[in-house]
């Protein structure tokens, strides 16, 4: 199956506009057109949940290119394996699931890399996405980069996904209500918090 899920870098996870049936069916009623081989619903499903396993992939690697091939692979495993899903309910745990999963072998793999071909630098510039910067502007913004998802991670789970949804994802507050099942009310709220929590961290560890 081609995906029509095309994942931009930080700003956000996008698919093909073209009209998509189903549209405002539920989560529950498209995950069993999916398993009748649906195609178009399981893109639709793929439009609602898209970013929130982005954002999961990018908490856990720190890398946005590598959490969106990640999120294209988790998705291509997801429509093989939809028939496999009892809990029609319960589709954003199986996608965080199967994302998991996606992360081990992946980690898997390139250790069997690294065992069988020569080392090769892993420099850190190489990462970083402003090519003109000066290569010690370039580390700086990586080590930052580096150290605010480091205390990003420290955060209590309530906060780390709506922060990443919100200012790494993109995604707007009605569709990181949804996705987390919040109040636009609710999520402002946590958001707000979880800001308050992050530069607290940011500032306690710039004094160390």
């Amino acid at each position: 199956m081609q995906l029509t899920a095309r994942l931009e870098r930080p700003n956000g996870v996008q698919v093909n506009e073209r009209e998509l049936s189903g549209v405002n069916d539920t989560d529950q009623t498209l995950v069993l057109r999916s398993q009748r081989g649906d195609r178009p619903a399981f893109e639709e499903l793929v439009r609602r949940t898209a970013r929130l396993v982005f954002a999961r992939l990018y908490l856990d690697t720190g890398d946005s290119h590598r959490a969106e091939d990640l999120v294209q692979e988790t998705y291509l495993t997801a429509w093989r394996k939809i028939g496999q899903l009892n809990d029609v309910a319960g589709l954003r745990p199986w996608l965080f699931s199967i994302a998991h999963s996606v992360l081990i072998d992946s980690i898997r793999r390139e250790g069997r890399k690294k065992r069988s071909a020569p080392r090769e630098d892993a420099d850190a510039l190489d990462r970083v996405t402003d090519g003109r910067a000066s290569p010690d502007a370039q580390l700086e913004q990586e080590e930052s980069r580096l150290r605010v998802l480091s205390l990003l991670r420290s955060l209590p789970e309530e906060y780390r996904l709506p922060l990443t949804l919100r200012y790494i994802g993109g995604a707007d507050y009605e569709t990181i209500g949804r996705e987390l099942g919040l109040s636009n009310g609710s999520l402002r709220g946590l958001l707000h918090r979880g800001m308050e929590k992050l530069r607290a961290a940011i500032k306690s560890s710039d004094r160390m």
